[in-house]
């Protein structure tokens, strides 16, 4: 398993309206509003804006199973 992916899964937004939630939980419209605004710089910003993505292409569904086994 890629840790890069595990570490995605795994990882709680650490501020904000939806602290403590993981962040393939945190709403669409949230992530929107960060691509439009400019997702924070440095790795909370890079796994931001891959949630964003998977989101985007409908493939969070693929990543629950992972989610039940790496949370």
């Amino acid at each position: 398993m890629n840790e890069a992916l595990i570490k995605l899964i795994q990882t709680r937004m650490p501020f904000g309206k939806y602290k403590g939630r993981y962040l393939l939980d945190l709403p669409e419209p949230y992530l929107v509003w960060f691509r439009q605004k400019g997702f924070p710089a440095g790795k909370l910003g890079e796994m931001l804006a891959s949630v964003y993505e998977i989101k985007l292409n409908g493939l969070e569904q693929m990543l629950r199973p992972l989610c039940r086994k790496y949370q």
